[in-house]
């Protein structure tokens, strides 16, 4: 069994990161697959934040 607390803090973690900290991750990945990942995080904060304006102008 994963241990739940440890990549729930994990995704904690990954949560504060901005559009600048995924990028310097981006660039100084060290494999494609890596790389792949963080572009994915990225894509996923940026949709939150849009996820979060729009909810935001609509009420």
């Amino acid at each position: 069994m994963c241990d739940v607390k440890k990549y729930s803090d994990i995704y904690k973690e990954i949560s504060k990161l901005n559009a600048q900290d995924t990028l310097q991750l981006v660039l100084e990945s060290e494999t494609e697959d890596e790389k792949d990942f963080y572009e994915m995080i990225g894509d996923y904060l940026l949709q939150k934040k849009q996820q979060e304006v729009l909810e935001r102008n609509t009420n």
